[in-house]
């Protein structure tokens, strides 16, 4: 008998709540967070490595793969700007049967900037011009997209 896990991804942009969101969702259904800003602070990188970033996010989509296929609840945190992103792991996951729920953090652009500048944990740090590079080119979810999830929620 094969068990079905669900997939949460948890999107945002820096400051939206993806840790504190994903932290409480795995707390709450016995599953596991996978955050590749952690993976890559324990191994002493720079965040905007972005070849290094690659590579830990195919890591841990490998072992979400495989706790998915084990009936897990697996939640990810990788910011999941664009919506090819969110499709890719969306279909990946129903090809192994898992359900998979779409949580889209969307503060306003000034609490963003609020958060990120006072928790001042990336180095080198965020600025307010990347920020709103970031705000622009993020692919915000639509109707159409929303409903292609077993459940979607909006926060803003």
């Amino acid at each position: 008998m094969t068990r079905s896990g669900t997939l949460v991804v948890v999107s945002g942009l820096p400051g939206s709540g993806k840790t504190t969101t994903a932290t409480r969702r795995a707390a709450e259904e016995r599953g596991i967070r996978l955050c590749p800003d952690e993976w890559m602070q324990a191994l002493g990188a720079n965040l905007w490595d972005g070849v290094l970033r690659e590579a830990v996010e195919q890591l841990q989509w490998t072992l979400a793969k495989d706790l998915l296929g084990c009936g897990m609840t697996v939640v990810v945190e990788w910011g999941t700007w664009a919506r090819s992103e969110r499709e890719r792991l969306r279909d990946d996951a129903r090809a192994l049967g898992a359900r998979v729920e779409l949580v889209f953090l969307d503060p306003p652009a000034d609490e963003l900037w609020r958060r990120v500048s006072t928790r001042a944990m990336e180095d080198p740090p965020i600025t307010e011009e990347y920020l709103q590079m970031a705000w622009r080119q993020l692919e915000r979810p639509g109707p159409s997209e929303a409903a292609t999830y077993d459940q979607f929620a909006h926060v803003t």
